[in-house]
């Protein structure tokens, strides 16, 4: 017998393109600040020999002589890394878990399976959902976190524990074209609101409403063309907060002149992090950042506190000798505004928790399109061909050793 959650479409029917987390295979290509990634490039060339290979960090996947093609978009070498001498590529921003945007070498010699489909379509128009796996609720203490979280930087896709989801295009090419939508879905959804559905306003709703079900994440459409208003709004304003003004939106800014501020400046070496309810503030060692509601601090992804995580992977200490050793000598000042406006967006996505919260229970009461209405209007089950990258018959990538691929 089916029960209400079998009745509930996945959001990999919605989004049916998909792709595997990208896994790096060796930490140190990634670092919360770009200048640490050229000093550890520039270490990791001065090298020869057997000091190259044991600072490159050999696995399977990757060794000083792999040779594989261009990162699409990145113009790096193509040559085996053993004879590599040149400058660092230029870091480029990703996402590393939720919530923390870090620097990464965009060189594909350096990364075990960078996942080339995704920087194919990686542009200024395009938005990438993150299932968060192993997820659920809203992001209160003791909750595991939200289900779902969108991205304008390319996300590594990865729980706080390290577990890989999936990550879903909101387009299959380049320029914001071909959304990644199912086949059918925004026009039925049309008809059925009497209303124009984009293929944004499909993604705002699975940010806002998505939730685990068996086998995935659920996102529950529902039938009333008026909760379907308010919830696509309510999506739009938890894409716009995550976006962080990425994509033409505003910095987010908490209400009524509200705004957190370094009030003890935070020494070179903060031990701890900790947080005083009373007084609303973030202690970082002697350092004071206030007002920090307390929303913000007690937000989780992946059942881990986020700014816990993201004060520990810029303070933990490293292994001596490796290039992760090879990092700045203190807090870095850019640090402080990361970390403000951080606690501005989880402050912001804590605050709409209620709001989320109302809308599920109105879906679970309500009229709702279910997986049968889905497959008699012929959008289930999703073409093959949907859940396949697009070509770009036109494109040309640099392979292996400087020889050039068509896509």
């Amino acid at each position: 017998m089916r029960t209400v959650t079998d009745d509930v479409p996945l959001l990999d029917d919605l989004m049916p393109w998909s792709v595997r987390s990208p896994r790096l295979g060796r930490d140190w290509v990634v670092a919360p600040d770009a200048r640490s990634l050229k000093a550890r490039w520039d270490t990791l060339v001065r090298a020869e020999g057997p000091e190259r290979e044991r600072l490159f960090r050999p696995t399977r996947a990757r060794t000083p002589e792999s040779s594989v093609s261009a990162l699409p978009g990145q113009p790096t070498g193509t040559g085996r890394f053993s004879r590599e001498s040149g400058p660092c590529p230029a870091p480029v921003r990703f996402g590393l878990g939720p919530f923390d945007e870090q620097w990464l070498i965009p060189d594909h010699r350096l990364l075990d399976a960078a996942r080339p489909e995704l920087w194919r379509v990686a542009d200024e128009h395009q938005l990438f959902a993150v299932e968060q796996p192993g997820t659920a609720g809203d992001g209160a203490a003791g909750d595991p976190g939200p289900a779902l979280l969108v991205s304008a930087v390319l996300p590594d896709g990865r729980s706080p524990a390290g577990r890989s989801g999936r990550i879903r295009p909101l387009h299959r090419r380049p320029g914001g074209a071909e959304p990644n939508i199912a086949p059918g879905l925004a026009d039925l959804l049309t008809a059925r609101y009497r209303q124009e559905v984009t293929a944004e306003q499909i993604l705002a709703w699975a940010v806002a409403a998505a939730g685990p079900v068996p086998g995935g994440c659920g996102v529950p459409l529902t039938a009333d063309p008026r909760l379907w208003s308010s919830g696509a709004e309510l999506g739009e304003q938890l894409l716009r907060i995550q976006l962080r003004g990425a994509r033409g939106g505003d910095r987010p800014r908490l209400p009524g002149g509200r705004r957190p501020y370094v009030r003890a400046a935070v020494p070179p070496r903060p031990e701890a992090l900790t947080y005083d309810p009373g007084e609303e503030a973030l202690l970082l060692g002697t350092g004071r950042i206030s007002p920090v509601p307390a929303g913000a601090w007690d937000f989780t992804a992946g059942g881990v506190r986020v700014l816990d995580l993201w004060f520990a992977r810029r303070t933990a200490p490293a292994e001596p000798g490796t290039l992760e050793a090879l990092r700045p000598g203190g807090w870095l000042p850019e640090w402080n505004s990361e970390l403000l406006e951080l606690i501005t967006v989880l402050a912001l996505l804590a605050g709409l928790r209620c709001d989320q919260r109302e809308l599920r229970r109105e879906l679970a009461s309500g009229p709702r399109i279910g997986r049968a209405e889905l497959e008699a209007a012929g959008v289930l089950p999703v073409p093959a061909a949907a859940r396949l990258p697009a070509s770009v018959l036109d494109h040309h990538e640099e392979g292996p050793e400087g020889q050039f691929a068509l896509v």
